[in-house]
């Protein structure tokens, strides 16, 4: 119903996580029992509910693989993701990525 925005999040436990920060996917209970999460403060209804997160690895990956057909998942855990765990980590905003 209007803009978005598509983003991979890199984490051990990402899809937890960021379920976790969303709440529930009904509004109503995310309203009334995480009313700090994202769909508890700006959720309208359960289809317009501010948020989306894959449910698991595997949808993740999928889900990744149709938003940034570009992006070597495979390659990224090879080359990438090591890199990322050794040093500090900056956010490069012009091409909306993380470096180190």
């Amino acid at each position: 119903s209007g803009p978005m925005w598509a983003y991979i999040l890199a984490h051990e436990n990402a899809v937890t996580l960021w379920r976790s920060l969303m709440g529930p996917t009904k509004v109503f209970r995310a309203r009334n029992n995480v009313p700090d999460s994202i769909r508890g403060a700006y959720g309208l209804t359960d289809t317009r509910n501010t948020t989306h997160g894959s449910d698991s690895p595997a949808s993740a990956s999928r889900e990744i693989a149709f938003f940034f057909p570009e992006f070597n998942e495979q390659l990224w855990y090879q080359q990438e993701e090591p890199r990322l765990r050794c040093g500090q980590v900056y956010y490069n905003a012009e091409e909306r990525v993380h470096c180190v």
